[in-house]
């Protein structure tokens, strides 16, 4: 078969129902216009925006707007030209990885030009065909990729039940045997923060399991860095072992609202070790240096202005309040990350006729997760309050989801002809 012809035929999980209902720009790939902030348009409607990760509201701060144009003014994006190991070092760039490295409690840091490639080519980077990986079964998708190119053989790796300690110490058994009969080492990979259900990954408890198992931890905070812990140094800082995860990684997508991502240790000779061998970095352009000093300025805001993160969680603290008083379940979210599960008979037509009445009648843009990813007959409305949000935008949510509750629990949403909501 051609291979374009087989791509044709088969769009893939998610494309296949997106073409489907010809959902793209609507559900899929929608797109957001404006400036960034708790208010932009979608379709040319003003809506109420739940969906960015702009935890702290630091996207479209006066602040860091204006730190980022003189930024760009005075270096423009080209510089530096080549990667770090060849051509694109700086001064900012290693005080930059200082920096990071004693925010999150740690002895050295290496700056990331991508978050994503960035963590992925690090587990790549670490393990060898000798060491085994245990990681969380609801790790993050950079995780799995990073899994998937370790070179070990398939299954010399091992899943654990999302924060199930007995599963991860009967792998742990396993994966301390073969790593034994290997010659290999054991790396355990969890998250801070898990994306999609907002837990707290269980640190502190996989952290004891060192009492009786020799491996080494990789901790994936990306939703914890900046929001959780009094500092806000993430959830190593928040549950008190952070001096215990071997390696801290995070992004600065989420709280920083930029690009790039660190990755930090106690150990500066395993940093070093990254540096020279991590091949998403050695053979790409360096972080350009507008986003080094920007991100050096979102860094100082985190450190020198608490009162952002205690506004997210007031906001936080009003919606979750708010939504577990109406009787909506958000499951055992322990963080800014708040799921709202929905329960639906009608399947992908009630899924849809609701989105459009939440978007378009309501005014509330968020993101709608449903089969695979959530069961069958559930859906879960992802939000993602921010600092930048109000009181008034939590009250104003709260009832537009008691009316679709409302709605839901009436059947309003069902119909028959799928095409009549695509249309």
């Amino acid at each position: 078969m051609d291979i374009f012809e087989k791509l044709r035929n088969n769009s893939g999980p998610i494309g296949t129902p997106a073409k489907m209902l010809n959902s793209h720009h609507y559900f899929s790939f929608p797109m957001l216009e404006g400036e960034l902030g708790p208010r932009m348009r979608f379709m040319g409607r003003e809506v109420l925006n739940w969906s960015l990760n702009n935890y702290l509201g630091l996207a479209n701060h006066p602040e860091i707007r204006q730190a980022d144009t003189e930024a760009t003014a005075k270096w423009g994006l080209a510089y530096p030209m080549g990667a770090r190991m060849m051509s694109g070092n700086s001064t900012l760039h290693e005080t930059f990885e200082k920096e990071l490295a004693e925010f999150v409690g740690k002895k050295d840091a290496f700056l990331l030009n991508y978050g994503y490639q960035g963590v992925m080519s690090a587990i790549e980077c670490i393990c060898d065909h000798r060491d085994v990986i245990v990681y969380d079964a609801e790790s993050h998708a950079c995780l799995i990729d990073g899994i998937r190119l370790h070179k070990a053989k398939l299954g010399e790796y091992y899943k654990f039940n999302h924060n199930d300690m007995a599963s991860l110490e009967k792998n742990l058994i396993r994966a301390t045997k073969l790593a034994n009969e290997k010659g290999g080492g054991v790396l355990v990979i969890t998250e801070g923060v898990f994306g999609m259900s907002g837990k707290v990954g269980d640190l502190k408890a996989i952290v004891e399991l060192k009492k009786k198992y020799d491996f080494r931890l990789l901790v994936d905070d990306a939703h914890g860095f900046g929001t959780m812990g009094e500092t806000g140094a993430g959830v190593g800082e928040l549950l008190g072992v952070q001096k215990e995860v071997d390696l801290y990684f995070s992004t600065f997508a989420k709280s920083m609202a930029a690009i790039g991502g660190f990755i930090a240790s106690d150990d500066p000779e395993i940093i070093m070790f990254l540096k020279y061998n991590m091949r998403s970095q050695t053979y790409a352009k360096a972080l350009p240096m507008p986003y080094v000093e920007g991100c050096r300025k979102r860094l100082e805001m985190i450190k020198t202005m608490p009162e952002l993160r205690t506004k997210l969680w007031e906001n936080v603290k009003a919606m979750q309040d708010g939504l577990r008083g109406r009787g909506f379940n958000i499951g055992e979210t322990e963080s800014p990350v708040t799921p709202v599960f929905l329960h639906s008979e009608g399947g992908v037509p009630e899924v849809t006729r609701m989105v459009r009445d939440l978007r378009e009648n309501m005014g509330v843009f968020c993101s709608i997760v449903v089969y695979p990813v959530v069961p069958k007959g559930q859906i879960m409305l992802r939000i993602i309050p921010t600092a930048a949000h109000t009181l008034e935008d939590v009250e104003y949510t709260l009832n537009a989801f008691t009316t679709l509750a409302d709605k839901l629990k009436n059947r309003v949403y069902q119909i028959e002809d799928v095409q009549e909501v695509v249309e």
